[in-house]
């Protein structure tokens, strides 16, 4: 994997969130990948299992803004940053990606974030 190989997924994580598209969601991930929203939660397993999950409560497409940014690239895994925020809430939240790539899906991701004080 290149920074610009999971820049490109990134931009397509962002997109299939945006769409709620089950067919967008299940090609970011490996058949057997894990999910997991924090890094102490089990994590949700297989590509289906993630779509499902996904769209079990889904975000209007309008109702946040997201970007993400690769950091680091080593090999098969790779950290992103980056920044979400939910319009009508007023939340904000810096993120953590922590990836594992099987190809150009993703194999393993495991989310980390911080609620920004001002959110409150």
């Amino acid at each position: 994997m290149t920074h610009g190989d999971v820049q490109r997924w990134l931009d397509a994580y962002v997109a299939a969130w945006r769409s709620n598209d089950p067919d967008a969601i299940r090609s970011l991930f490996a058949a057997d990948a894990t999910y997991a929203y924090a890094p102490w939660r089990e994590p949700i397993r297989g590509a289906e299992a993630i779509v499902t999950d996904w769209l079990d409560d889904p975000d209007e497409p309008d109702s946040w803004d997201a970007t993400y940014t690769t950091l680091l690239v080593e090999g098969d895994r790779a950290v992103a940053t980056g920044e979400t925020t939910y319009h009508e809430e007023g939340r904000t939240y810096s993120n953590m990606f922590v990836l594992r790539f099987a190809g150009e899906r993703c194999h393993e991701f495991v989310e980390w974030f911080m609620k920004h004080p001002s959110s409150d």
